[in-house]
C-alpha cells in the first residue's frame, strides 16, 4: 500500500510505505534543510542510483525499469523499507538504505531484519546521516516485530554497526550465482563510521 506526502515541489509522493513508519526522532534530529522519508517512485530523478553507487555498483537500468523494480518490490507488502534523507533545496537525495524483513518459520514464525546499501553522498558524509539513517531502519524493524536484525559487513564497517548495539555473531558465507552480474566493490568506498 502506498503512502502520500508532498515533495519540495509540493507534488504529492508515492511513496514505497507509509512515512508513519519513520522514526520521529530522526525526523527531529535532521538539519532543517535535509528530510527523511520512504522512498518515492520518483526518486530516479532525484539521484537514488548516484547515492548508491558511492558504496557498490549500479547500474543505470533507465527510469522506467527503475519504477518497474519499485512496483515490484512495494507489491511484497511489508518486506522492503527503503529510506532516503533529501536534500529539500535541491530535491536531491543524499543518503540511502534499506531495511528488508525477512519472514521464518523458527522463532515462533518470526522475523528477522536486514539492513542494505547504507549509502550517503560523499558532500555530505561526516554529518552523521548514515548513523541518523541506520537508527531509522532499526525503528522500522522494531515496529515490524523483528526479533532480531542482522548486517553484513567489512571489518572496517564493523565500529559503525556497534554504536547500535549490534555483535559479532558468526560469519557469513556467499556463493555467486554462474552467468549472473557479480557485485564488486569501489575501491575508494568510506568506512561507514566516516557516514
Amino acid at each position: 500500500m502506498s503512502a502520500s506526502i508532498e515533495s519540495s515541489s509540493a507534488a504529492p509522493l508515492d511513496l514505497m510505505f507509509s512515512q508513519d513508519l519513520v522514526d520521529p526522532e530522526v525526523v527531529q534530529m535532521l538539519p532543517p534543510e535535509l528530510a527523511i522519508r520512504p522512498l518515492a517512485s520518483d526518486d530516479y530523478k532525484r539521484g537514488h542510483l548516484d547515492v548508491l553507487r558511492v558504496l557498490t555498483k549500479a547500474a543505470d537500468p533507465g527510469a522506467a525499469a527503475w519504477t518497474a523494480h519499485f512496483l515490484e518490490m512495494r507489491a511484497c507488502a511489508d518486506t522492503y523499507f527503503p529510506l532516503v534523507i533529501v536534500d529539500k533545496k535541491a530535491d536531491r537525495i543524499v543518503a540511502s538504505g534499506t531495511l528488508y524483513v525477512e519472514r521464518t518459520f523458527s522463532r515462533g514464525l518470526g522475523s528477522r531484519a536486514h539492513p542494505e546499501d547504507i549509502a550517503v553522498d560523499r558532500t555530505k558524509q561526516g554529518r552523521y546521516l548514515g548513523l541518523l539513517l541506520c537508527q531509522a531502519l532499526m525503528y522500522i524493524g522494531g515496529r515490524m516485530g523483528v526479533y532480531k536484525t542482522v548486517g553484513n559487513c567489512t571489518d572496517a564497517n564493523m565500529p559503525f554497526y556497534l554504536k547500535f548495539g549490534c555483535h559479532r555473531a558468526g560469519r557469513q558465507m556467499v556463493r555467486y550465482t554462474e552467468g549472473a552480474q557479480q557485485p564488486q566493490e569501489p575501491s575508494t568506498s568510506p568506512p561507514a563510521a566516516r557516514l
